[in-house]
């Protein structure tokens, strides 16, 4: 067995298959002294979570190969030395000419796999591989500008769930790890993801008219409210993707974007939300997104908004460059 500066290889057995950890006693997370083995072994602990969040979804990954105080790596394509068992999806980037084939998981060794080569956070697509062109998941990303603190985010939380329920559209609700929240929803996959991002916008126009103290929709972010929330529709932009449920953040803490009820949206700490303690959570709730796949809920009513609000003038924003493959 190979013995490193950061202690022996561990293997671990992850639905028959092994998964070696090199390694494992290597510091990721300063704050806490947790480990890459403490990493894949939350995300073993957590497994139905995370691969019902990535399953057959192209998958980016942030990568920190000397912990998170180390340089990250935004890796598209699939590390060298995959197993013949990690499966990929190919991504096609016209704009460049390029295509990129990424993980696309359908078991959570795949997963693991992916901590072995220093993965941290897992950065899904909207989309399944067998129409990469057409999201399944609409994003609802509330992102608070630098003066608005986690209690307005809250609040508008709030009036984006009664927009939903108006809608008769079921959102299931994820801290984002961060200082934000996120709020997803499964859609019919008929509208490629100009349609589907406006869409968002148009929904997102609705919750700011009805909070316009505590939302903006502005593109440009220098001139939005800094006290506001941003409810961010480019999240539905063609390659644009964000942290999964059950997906650890980069950050010294190891907080974790966790599924939550809306009940939970008046008291949830984020930053409580960490490797250490959501397998707990997980094992006393199971996954609060398991009905996440039960219904797709159909776009028509809001790109009726949509229609709407661009006849009574209101402008398209620009389109967010597709980054680089």
């Amino acid at each position: 067995m190979a013995k490193g500066e950061h202690g022996e290889d561990v293997h671990l057995e992850v639905g028959g298959r092994d998964v070696r950890i090199s390694s494992p006693q290597r510091v990721y997370f300063p704050e806490t002294g947790a480990t890459k083995l403490d990493l894949a072994q939350y995300y073993v602990a957590v497994g139905d979570g995370i691969l019902r969040a990535l399953r057959e979804r192209p998958t980016m990954l942030h990568r920190f190969p000397k912990g998170v105080s180390g340089a990250k790596v935004h890796q598209k394509r699939l590390p060298q030395g995959a197993p013949p068992w990690v499966e990929t999806v190919r991504l096609h980037f016209p704009r460049y000419g390029l295509h990129a084939d990424e993980l696309c998981p359908t078991e959570l060794a795949q997963i693991i796999w992916a901590v072995q080569m220093s993965t941290v956070e897992l950065h899904p697509w909207n989309v399944r591989r067998s129409d990469v062109d057409r999201p399944d998941e609409w994003r609802i990303d509330l992102d608070p500008m630098p003066e608005a603190g986690l209690d307005r985010v809250r609040e508008v939380a709030g009036v984006v769930h009664e927009v939903l329920d108006e809608l008769g559209i079921v959102g299931y609700p994820k801290t984002s790890g961060g200082g934000g929240l996120h709020v997803y929803v499964r859609v019919e996959p008929r509208w490629e993801f100009g349609e589907v991002r406006r869409a968002a916008l148009a929904f997102a126009r609705e919750v700011e008219r009805r909070a316009p103290e505590l939302v903006t929709t502005t593109w440009w972010r220098k001139d939005r409210d800094p006290s506001a929330v941003f409810v961010d529709y480019n999240q539905n932009a063609r390659d644009h993707t964000i942290a999964a449920a059950y997906s650890v953040r980069g950050n010294a803490r190891a907080t974790v974007s966790t599924p939550i009820t809306w009940d939970e949206i008046t008291d949830v700490e984020p930053q409580e939300c960490t490797i250490a303690t959501v397998p707990a959570r997980f094992a006393e709730l199971g996954d609060l997104h398991a009905g996440i796949d039960d219904v797709a809920h159909d776009l028509t009513p809001l790109l009726e908004w949509a229609d709407r609000d661009e006849a009574a003038g209101e402008q398209a924003p620009p389109d967010p460059d597709e980054d680089d493959a």
